[in-house]
């Protein structure tokens, strides 16, 4: 009677845990529909949801950490803007500690502290910068084919060349300075994730930019033409698009 008890336990957990693998799967499944229909929103809770039941799913942490980062850009207050910067960095640990040479994980890292750096004041941006282009790296080492970690160091070197004389400072103080950022190299990183993913319409708006920025007017509005072109992916490719449009229509 006993034996027969425990193998009908047994049978339960085995049959519940099994249950939980298929949910976890459709609902993976669910959110990148979601993110295909451009509803990152629903998407992230979809992925919260995920993580509920497997704490240590690594591509819900990633993608969570991504939409997190990619939700709060979207947000007006800084303070909004700080909480989920805060989640994103927070997922991105949580898929380190489970997978810590996943490439995924590592970009994700690079994101959220990009994200906090741009916001935070001099000393806090410094420290940050440092943290982007370390998994940014790692991120390029255990996938060199991985474009978008390369638009992640194009931005880097841009706001590193870019750095304010009191970030400067800051920098020195901390580290002893920083490595060195250039917009020569930040077009040399968004060029190379242009060629591995075309679809990229961010990384265009960023190349013309720093283009622009080194007085290269022509090839900015040559990247700033095409982008206008290509089919929105992502949330804020319509947003972006548009960007794109009014700066090549201010430089014409």
């Amino acid at each position: 009677m006993a034996q027969k008890l425990l193998a009908a336990v047994l049978f339960l957990l085995l049959s519940t845990h099994a249950l939980h693998a298929q949910s976890v799967e459709e609902m993976l499944d669910q959110a990148k529909q979601l993110e295909k229909q451009m509803k990152e929103a629903e998407a992230l809770s979809r992925y919260k949801e995920i993580l509920k039941i497997q704490p240590d799913q690594v591509t819900a942490l990633v993608e969570a950490s991504e939409l997190s980062s990619r939700e709060g850009n979207r947000q007006k207050e800084k303070e909004d803007k700080a909480r989920f910067f805060g989640e994103a960095r927070s997922y991105a640990e949580e898929a380190l500690k489970v997978a810590p040479n996943d490439p995924g994980a590592n970009y994700a890292m690079s994101v959220a502290m990009g994200r906090m750096a741009l916001i935070s004041g001099a000393k806090e941006k410094v420290a940050a910068s440092r943290e982007v282009k370390k998994y940014a790296e790692l991120a390029i080492k255990f996938n060199p084919n991985y474009a978008h970690a390369y638009h992640v160091l194009g931005k880097w070197n841009y706001e590193v060349a870019n750095l304010s004389f009191l970030e400067r400072n800051a920098a020195k103080a901390l580290f002893g300075g920083l490595p060195d950022g250039s917009l020569q190299q930040a077009i040399d990183n968004y060029e190379k994730c242009r060629r591995l993913d075309p679809s990229f319409i961010l990384n265009y708006y960023e190349l013309a930019r720093a283009y622009k920025k080194n007085d290269q007017e022509t090839q900015a509005m040559e990247v700033l033409k095409k982008a206008v072109t290509l089919r929105s992916i992502y949330q804020d490719d319509t947003a972006i698009k548009a960007d794109c449009k009014k700066m090549l229509e201010e430089m014409q």
